[in-house]
């Protein structure tokens, strides 16, 4: 096989006409790779893509090939799929007030052009889900820039546009009635979206703890600081930190939180899935 691209958290590899998709268990928050991996973090998020994968199969096709014809090495971590020609726009659903999103309604009641009702708080949930593009910038091309709908139209057409954002809030919303019966609220979510001969495909990773927001239903409140069962939890320590800027180096990640993250993505797994994290 060819190394073909290295990223923060996934190496692709060429092996003839298909690629082989393999989840490391390095870990980055905003856009620097951390030097402490979160041990089995390739493997739990490349299992709960393909659980949801299957979940989502009747809401849109995606890029999997195979899990199990990938090469020893990388068994339980990687999957064969498609080459897909991505589309460059960064394809997310909010359905909660969190994050960046939570200041863009403080400064302007709007997220990437969608005007929402006044009164809400961190954590409060939107009237109904909205889509929120944006950019999707190469590895050290800065950060993704905020796309309103119309931004989104004059970047890939208007048909795909509104075909993008269809797509996008109906992963959303299935997959937030599938984790709602588990006990587990879907924030916000942030998928990829390419082609495969005409056909437009779910690729990369879905409904992880890296790509999404998760909390625990029971304890929920608006107004409050969630439990994070995802990567925010680790952007929330690093907040703490007096010495570093968010530039590269990052910071080494003590034990006692490599643990606590590492808890964080067994617990959704399982709660999502009904299995056991062996």
């Amino acid at each position: 096989m060819e190394l073909l691209h290295s990223g923060k958290v996934r190496d692709v590899y060429a092996d003839g006409d298909d690629l082989v998709l393999v989840t490391s268990d390095r870990i980055s928050i905003y856009d620097v790779i951390l030097p402490t991996p979160i041990p089995d973090k390739g493997k739990i998020l490349t299992q709960l893509s393909l659980w949801w994968f299957e979940q989502l199969s009747e809401v849109v096709p995606n890029h999997v090939i195979s899990a199990s014809d990938v090469p020893a090495e990388f068994a339980g971590r990687a999957i064969r799929c498609e080459r897909l020609e991505m589309v460059m726009v960064e394809c997310i659903a909010r359905g909660y007030l969190a994050g960046s999103g939570l200041k863009d309604y403080e400064r302007d009641r709007t997220i990437s052009g969608n005007l929402l009702p006044e009164g809400l708080v961190e954590a409060s949930k939107l009237p109904e889900p909205i889509f929120t593009p944006s950019t999707k910038e190469p590895v050290g091309g800065g950060h993704d820039q905020p796309l309103d709908f119309e931004q989104t139209v004059e970047r890939v057409g208007k048909d795909l546009a509104e075909e993008l954002r269809r797509v996008t809030l109906e992963v959303y919303r299935r997959g937030s009635e599938i984790a709602a019966a588990k006990g587990i609220i879907i924030a916000d979510t942030k998928i990829e979206l390419g082609y495969a001969n005409g056909v437009l495909k779910l690729g990369d990773e879905v409904l992880t703890p890296d790509s999404s927001r998760f909390w625990g239903a029971d304890e929920w409140k608006p107004g409050s600081v969630p439990r994070y069962l995802d990567k925010q939890f680790l952007r929330d320590w690093s907040g703490q930190l007096t010495d570093w800027d968010r530039t590269a180096p990052g910071p080494e990640i003590p034990d006692e939180v490599v643990e606590a993250t590492r808890n964080r993505y067994v617990e959704v797994y399982e709660r999502l899935t009904g299995d056991r994290w062996r």
